[in-house]
């Protein structure tokens, strides 16, 4: 099978004129995919939550658990709605089924439930942080 490198090389410049991190592409029995990873910076580190942000490398290296990823790219919210109680907390024990918290894609809010049972260890995003699919929600023991 030949790949056509125009075609990579026009998905990847799609990626770059409308800011996508993904793009698939099909044809017959052939199927591209092209995707990045985006990496935030906080323009103001004074400002910064309690909470720690991680890259990837990090979440790696320290991951002695259970991690629970992200079943859709979207935003997500530690709880039902603003000011009310977090769905889950560090220390908190935890069931499979339970609702660790929202994505929200396309104005549908997800429930993302918990994979196993286990103790939050580390909660790796932020209320309102826009996540990807597959990455790290948080992590259990």
């Amino acid at each position: 099978m030949k790949i056509n490198k125009n075609i990579i090389k026009e998905l990847t410049d799609y990626l770059n004129e409308f800011n996508l991190t993904e793009i698939e592409y099909t044809e017959k029995d052939t199927k591209i995919k092209v995707s990045k990873s985006i990496s935030t910076t906080l323009s103001n580190p004074s400002n910064q939550s309690s909470s720690v942000i991680k890259t990837k490398n990090e979440i790696k290296n320290s991951t002695a658990g259970i991690e629970i990823k992200s079943p859709i790219i979207g935003t997500a919210y530690l709880a039902p709605e603003p000011g009310a109680k977090k769905f889950v907390d560090l220390g908190k024990k935890i069931k499979k089924g339970d609702t660790i918290m929202i994505v929200e894609a396309m104005k549908t809010m997800n429930h993302v439930p918990s994979t196993a049972d286990g103790i939050v260890k580390e909660i790796c995003v932020e209320d309102g942080q826009p996540v990807e699919f597959g990455q790290t929600l948080i992590i259990i023991s």
